[in-house]
């Protein structure tokens, strides 16, 4: 036998390299095989029954071989739902020339082996679950054309040494986690047509040569990430580009003019940039271009007008620039055009009538612009149109009926926010069975509801606000089965609700607030278990709310009924509304009690009940209904106030919601003290617990409070010192503790609130002086410190406030002069200094108030004249400055012509015109005045003196002689060891001469219990001067106490005795002990001489 014989030769093939074929085929079965215990869930089962070890492999669902080895070459096991991980042993097939799982849910990570496949071609993993990072091994698959790894989970950077993938057509890796730049050398695969990078967190800038090398680049998609840096110049060199992706990113700089050159370019995107600059006249120069979007930038300039070199354009979208000039009239040469978006820019004029050569449109978006003029009727040419929204511009005329007439497309029409006038179209439905939303607010839209928006069948949303509709409120409304939305607020709209609103099952929102409407909610209504939001705020509707009202609207979160004339008790249902989040019924006449269970709106978070005349259950005791909102862990406001509870706020009030920013409570009829649980509040932004019966101190838990603006205790019987905690609400920006009893001091770190804008503490007992560093609050702007007993003098640092607009400084104690720097507070409105012991001239400095409308320093001791430059003061409304020493010429000019008699009253020698009631100031030749005055001296003045002087003399000798006796009595029987007392330390002593330490009275004198500051008790017997006969009682008892000594008789220690005020202070028996006569003999003292 010839041992190289062709039979010989292929026996010697057969024998020897078919274990070794063998071998190989199962390396690729048994790969496989791994590849299916790895999958988890095959939910159509294919695999299961399909991939059989007892069948070829070849022959296996999704699985290619090829002829002569049967070896695999492609795996295409896409869109069938399989869920598992991709096992490491596929990197053993090692001619694999396709892998395609894309669109199942495949897991973990990537093969570590998928280097291995280095006959691979296409890679699609598109749409799976795969997480960690993109093998460095895939750089090292040098055949590879097309790699899709898009939508999944995969993060890190993209490996550097991609750009040895020679061969890469299509890189695609959307919708992931990527993080990191983009390799320079992807942009250097002269192969690469599509780059697609979206939806991921990458950063850095693009190379500016990124074309310089592939010319062949077609899409490049990089949008949503975070790039940065300016647009490559270099695009204008990818000739075959045909899309351009780059939206939300951080492009700065200019749109380079070169992409003009582009002329396969159809889709420009790159909206939601910082882009500035103008608008490239080359773009419209394209003539594939089929979309522009270049929305959210800054860009600037006018539009091109060059639109007629874009025949195929779809798609306009420049919205939010800073665009002006008008909209181009050339843009009606576009005849594809079927998307055009210019709104939130500031463009100006007229639509032009041009836009009605666009048939193709569908979509016309112009809001939020300075467009003017009239609607164009050449708008009912585009029959195609679906959305038509011209809001927030100066459009007004009347709404052209025409152009509905042939726009049976329209789906949305939204004028809202503009000057339209005059009427509905009654027949504005008849031509539009597709509508959809209907939105009018904001307008000066008059007249009646059509009854015809009965026709429009398909309408959702019904939007009509802030016009000037009047009349009723058509029933033919409740038969739109399909309406979801109506918003009719602040119209005139009168009458009733219609009963037909209850036919609406599919309705969601009802909105009618601030109309006119009466009589009763139809029950119905209640019914509709979609409502999510109901409004009938200020109207005159009446009634009760059905007890059922929580049991069938189960998915409102919003209920606003306030400011009507709803009755009856609230609903204890209102409890199961567990989705809801405001509920506000205030200011309508409810009664009864505050439901307890309104802790089961776990989602609440505004809760307003106030000014009704609920109470509460727990009236005895404590507000209890607070207790239960603990539960509503959202719960940011609260307002209960003017509800006649008459109870105490809890200590538990500070187990409320640590998100509660607002809570007030004012008017309450509150009692006891403030509960310093309060001071667990600590997201508080409002405090209000004003007009109420509160006692006690302030609580310096209130310190703790550090996120607090607005404090209002206001109106109420706290007592005490203001405490220093306050100080540190650096956000305060209102404090207002007026109408109290405080006393002490201004707290002098009131300096560290630099926030403060209104500080009101009037109508207290504050004394002493102003502390200097309250005048470095630069931005304060109310300053109320009227009603107390501060004295000293006002300092010049006064006019460091040049933000102040209200300065109430009056009924204190005063003195010295009023400081010329006040001239310096420009802003100020209202300045109040009367009823104190200030002296001196008015500030020629005043006239430099401008602003200044109210000016009163009336009750002082103010001399000189009245400065004439106060003309200067044109806004000047009220003036006085009666009960004064001021003399000379009133002013006459503006604003002193409309002041009448009462502003200057009671001075020493004011003249001027007639009205206000003075002698005329005279004008005379220097030697006639001087006889005039002469002679009025002479003649008339010095009698009236003499006389006036021996009467006064008199009537001071009689009062001090009166005074010496008693104060020779007095002083014969005070211990020496007790000095006279001031009326001041009597006051603080007697709380004020409160009720609370009234011990008894007479007809002549009362009698109260004080503590003295050495915290020795007193009884001070106070004589009412005003009757007959006071003084001398006083006179009297003060001889008889002198002279009479007993052990049952209390024992007069000092006194306080001035022109105005008498009282004698006597030790005061412990009122627990009867055996000694103690008291007896008080009641006497007393009664004694009344």
């Amino acid at each position: 036998m010839n041992l190289f014989s062709p039979h010989v030769s292929i026996f010697f093939w057969v024998y020897c390299f078919t274990p070794m074929v063998f071998s190989i085929n199962l390396v690729d079965k048994f790969a496989l095989i791994a590849l299916k215990a790895h999958i988890t869930y095959d939910p159509q089962g294919i695999l299961a029954t399909n991939w059989s070890t007892k069948t070829p492999h070849c022959s296996w669902y999704g699985i290619s071989c090829d002829a002569p080895q049967q070896r695999v070459s492609a795996i295409n096991l896409s869109n069938m739902g399989l869920e598992g991980t991709i096992a490491p042993q596929i990197g053993n097939l090692s001619l694999l020339v396709s892998l395609d799982l894309s669109n199942n849910y495949f897991h973990a990570t990537l093969p570590k082996d998928i280097g291995k496949w280095k006959a691979l071609q296409q890679l699609n993993l598109l749409n799976n679950k795969l997480v960690g990072s993109i093998p460095e091994g895939i750089c090292n698959l040098s055949k590879l054309e097309e790699i899709y790894l898009g939508n999944n989970q995969l993060m890190g950077e993209i490996p550097k040494k991609m750009g040895l993938l020679l061969n890469l057509k299509v890189l695609s890796f959307p919708v992931n986690k990527l993080t990191g730049s983009i390799p320079a050398t992807i942009f250097n695969i002269s192969s690469l047509l599509n780059i697609s990078l979206s939806n991921n967190s990458l950063s850095g800038s693009l190379p500016m040569d990124m074309c310089y090398v592939n010319s062949k680049l077609k899409e490049l998609k990089l949008s949503s990430n975070h790039l940065s840096g300016n647009i490559p110049t270099s695009l204008s060199q990818c000739k075959k580009l045909q899309v351009i992706s780059l939206f939300h990113n951080d492009f700065t700089g200019s749109i380079p003019s070169g992409i003009g050159n582009l002329g396969d370019l159809q889709n420009l995107s790159l909206t939601f940039n910082s882009l500035t600059g103008e608008i490239p006249q080359s773009l419209f120069n394209i003539s594939s271009l089929r979309f522009l979007g270049l929305a959210a930038n800054n860009l600037e300039g006018e539009i091109p007008s060059s639109f007629s070199h874009c025949p195929e354009l779809r798609g306009i979208s420049l919205s939010f620039n800073q665009l002006t000039g008008g909209i181009p009239q050339a843009i009606g040469s576009i005849s594809n055009l079927e998307e055009l978006y210019l709104g939130y820019n500031k463009f100006t004029g007229g639509i032009p009538k041009e836009i009605g050569n666009l048939v193709q449109l569908q979509i016309l978006s112009l809001p939020n612009n300075g467009l003017t003029g009239g609607i164009p009727k050449e708008i009912g040419n585009l029959s195609n149109l679906n959305i038509l929204s011209l809001a927030s511009n100066r459009i007004s005329g009347h709404v052209p009926a025409e152009i509905f007439m042939n726009m049976s497309s329209l789906q949305e029409i939204d004028f809202t926010d503009n000057s339209l006038s005059g009427s509905l179209p009654m027949d504005i439905c008849k031509h539009l069975p597709d509508l959809q939303g209907l939105y009018l607010s904001q307008n000066h839209l008059s007249g009646q509801l059509p009854t015809t928006l009965v026709l429009c069948g398909e309408l959702l949303s019904l939007s009509l606000s802030i016009n000037r509709f009047t009349g009723s409120i058509p029933r033919e409304i409740g038969n739109l089965s399909k309406l979801e939305n109506i918003d009719l607020r602040d119209n005139g709209l009168i009458g009733s609700i219609p009963i037909s609103f209850g036919n609406l099952k599919a309705l969601k929102l009802l909105m009618l607030s601030r109309n006119n409407l009466t009589g009763t909610v139809p029950e119905a209504i209640f019914n509709i278990s979609k409502l999510q939001g109901l409004e009938l705020v200020q109207n005159h509707l009446s009634g009760n709310l059905p007890s059922s009202i929580g049991t069938w609207l189960q998915d409102l979160e919003a209920l606003f009924i306030e400011s009507n004339e709803f009755s009856g008790t609230i609903p204890l249902s209102i409890s199961n509304m567990s989705k809801l989040i405001k509920l506000d019924i205030s200011s309508n006449s409810f009664v009864g009690n505050v439901p307890k269970d309104l802790g089961n709106l776990r989602k609440l978070e505004v809760l307003d009940i106030a000014f009704n005349q609920l109470n509460d259950e727990h009236l005895a005791s404590e507000v209890g209904f607070l207790t239960s909102l603990t539960n509503c862990k959202s719960l940011r406001i609260l307002w209960v106030g003017y509800n006649p509870l008459k109870s105490t706020l809890p200590n538990s009030v500070g187990n409320l919601p640590s998100t509660l920013e607002a809570f007030t409570a004012s008017g309450f009829q509150l009692k006891g003290n403030i509960p310093t649980g309060i001071g667990n509040l600590t997201n508080l932004i409002q405090l209000d617990l004003g007009a109420n019966d509160l006692t006690g101190s302030i609580p310096s838990a209130m310190g703790r409070l550090q996120k607090l603006q607005v404090l209002d205790i206001a109106g109420n019987a706290i007592q005490g010192f203001i405490p220093n905690d306050l100080c540190h609400l650096k956000n305060l920006g209102y404090l207002i503790l007026n109408s109290n009893k405080l006393y002490g001091s201004i707290p002098s770190c009131f300096e560290d609130l630099t926030m403060l804008r209104s500080l009101n503490l009037g109508s207290n007992a504050l004394a002493f002086n102003i502390p200097s560093a309250l005048w470095s609050l630069k931005g304060l702007l109310v300053l109320n410190l009227s009603s107390n007993f501060l004295t000293g003098n006002l300092p010049p640092e006064v006019g460091n406030m040049k933000s102040i607009i209200v300065l109430d400084l009056s009924k204190n104690l005063l003195s010295g002069y009023i400081p010329r720097t006040m001239g310096e507070l420009q802003n100020l409105a209202m300045l109040s200094l009367s009823h104190n012991r200030l002296q001196g001239p008015i500030p020629v400095e005043f006239a430099h108030l401008l602003s200044l409308e109210s000016l009163d320093l009336s009750q002082n001791n103010l001399s000189g004249i009245i400065p004439k430059s106060l003309e200067a003061l044109i806004y000047l409304r009220y003036l006085n400055v009666s009960f004064n020493k001021l003399r000379g010429e009133i002013p006459n000019g503006v604003p002193f012509s409309n002041f009448t008699a009462e502003s200057f009253i009671f001075n020493e020698a004011l003249c001027g015109a007639p009205h206000f009631q003075v002698i005329a100031c005279h004008k005379n030749t220097p030697s006639r005045a001087w006889k005039t005055k002469a002679f009025i001296l002479i003649y008339i003045l010095l009698p009236i003196t003499l006389i006036v002087t021996l009467v006064a003399f008199i009537v001071l000798w009689m009062r001090k002689r009166e005074n010496l006796e008693v104060q020779a009595l007095i002083e014969s029987w005070l211990p020496g060891t007790h000095g006279r007392i001031s009326y001041q330390q009597l006051l603080y002593a007697t709380n004020h001469f409160g009720e609370q330490n009234l011990i008894g009275k007479g007809s002549l004198s009362m009698v109260y219990k004080g503590v003295l500051s050495n915290d020795i008790i007193v009884a001070v017997k106070v004589f009412n001067l005003d009757f007959q006969g006071a003084l001398r009682s006083f006179d009297s008892e003060s001889q008889v106490m002198q002279r009479i000594r007993h052990r049952n008789l209390v024992r007069i220690i000092t006194c306080c005795s001035n022109l105005d005020f008498k009282a004698l202070v006597s030790n005061i028996c412990l009122m627990g002990v009867s055996t000694d006569g103690c008291i007896l003999t008080t009641i006497f003292w007393i009664l004694s001489k009344d």
